[in-house]
């Protein structure tokens, strides 16, 4: 499976990088409408979301080399307009 490394900003509560708030593909910025899903591994953390393109993405991030991933995304399949 390809992966795609990108920029994500995220929200720090009571941890660093607690969850995604937006991720950068290129120039472009998605917002995170929802987060749907999360969960952990030993050395990485997933989350599940829809952002405000109304695609469904699961962002892995790799917590020893801080780095994130987009490991799948799913179209919405909608019209838009």
């Amino acid at each position: 499976m390809s992966r795609l490394t990108l920029r994500v900003k995220t929200y720090s509560g009571y941890r660093a990088d607690e969850r995604p708030l937006s991720f950068f593909l290129g120039q472009r910025e998605f917002r995170v409408e929802e987060l749907l899903d999360r969960w952990h591994g030993p050395d990485h953390a997933c989350f599940k979301l829809r952002a405000d393109d109304g695609n469904l993405y699961i962002l892995r991030h790799q917590l020893e080399d801080d780095c994130w991933e987009m490991v799948m995304m799913e179209a919405d399949g909608a019209p838009q307009g």
